[in-house]
């Protein structure tokens, strides 16, 4: 009878135990759910955010483009190390506006696919963070 009654009652203490465990991980991730969707503040952006200024090149025709860009970074180490990583950058962009032509900038879906491949080329550079956004800030084609 002891047996039994000490049996049942460490089955209710392990439950009791078990539930309490998978509680608190789930209100831990759902507070930290939370917290990774919060959107950044604008000061957070500028802070986390590298200018690259301005650069003339030819485009894949007899025209050329000079361009400006803002690149947002996921914090402000990773900013520091694109701003250290300036000629690699500057390189990607003279490369890939080298391969595109006036119209690969039309309308909207063509600029934001030339933003897409800087990006997409700029993320595995980094170490400290990712590459966020990358804003076309000014434009000009000749």
């Amino acid at each position: 009878m002891k047996n039994k009654v000490l049996t049942v009652s460490l089955i209710i203490l392990v439950s009791i135990t078990l539930i309490g465990v998978v509680g608190l991980i789930l209100t831990l991730q759902l507070k930290n759910g939370d917290e990774t969707q919060k959107e950044p503040t604008i000061d957070e952006i500028i802070e986390s955010s590298v200018d690259i200024p301005e650069i003339t090149t030819n485009l894949s025709g007899r025209q050329f483009i000079r361009i400006s860009l803002k690149i947002q970074t996921s914090n402000k180490k990773s900013a520091e190390e694109l701003t250290k990583r300036d000629f690699q950058v500057n390189n990607i962009v003279i490369q890939e506006l080298s391969e595109k032509s006036a119209k690969d900038f039309e309308g909207k879906t063509g600029k934001q696919a030339f933003e897409d491949a800087i990006k997409a080329q700029l993320n595995p550079l980094m170490q400290e963070g990712k590459i966020e956004k990358v804003y076309i800030v000014s434009y000009i084609i000749q």
